[in-house]
């Protein structure tokens, strides 16, 4: 990946016209709520201009990124969506505890994706610094929950196309 440091927001709109039967589950860490509360309007707003209806986004809170993938496997397993997204903020601090979190979070939402066939999107932010979080949470370098919006309705397309041309 390049350095390059890009606002990347912008560049997931208009290839598709019509999500609206679309269903998407969306988790949401409380830890670093600020930022968290940024990825998620990011996330809906995308959705819903891209066409998703909002009754038929289902937002759910768990207490921090770790309980992420059991709030997605959650919400895949009672709710009937096409999709998750899971959106949290794991910020680098002074021990190892981050690398922990990190790759147990990313391990358990690959997880989840394999063993239930949904997609399920990993809008997680692992930022060296709150203001790197802030940077990309609305900032700078635009509101990765836009990315990850685009990105579940992309996933969910990939699919829905996939199955018809068994």
């Amino acid at each position: 990946m390049s350095g390059k440091k890009k606002n990347l927001s912008g560049l997931n709109s208009g290839f598709i016209t019509d999500a609206s039967d679309m269903r998407i589950g969306v988790v949401v860490s409380e830890w670093n709520g600020e930022i968290t509360s940024a990825l998620l309007k990011g996330a809906v707003d995308t959705m819903k201009s891209m066409g998703v209806e909002e009754e038929k986004i289902h937002v759910y809170h768990v207490p921090g990124s770790f309980e992420l993938p059991m709030g997605a496997k959650l919400l895949a397993a009672n709710l009937k969506v096409d999709a998750v997204i899971c959106l949290g903020c794991i910020i680098q601090g002074e021990t190892r505890h981050f690398e922990f979190i990190s790759n147990a979070v990313a391990n358990g939402i690959t997880k989840v994706a394999l063993d239930t066939g949904i997609p399920v999107i990993f809008g997680i932010l692992t930022p060296g610094n709150y203001q790197q979080a802030k940077d990309r949470a609305g900032g700078k370098h635009g509101n990765k929950g836009d990315e990850a919006g685009a990105t579940v309705i992309k996933m969910i397309k990939l699919k829905r196309e996939l199955s018809t041309n068994k």
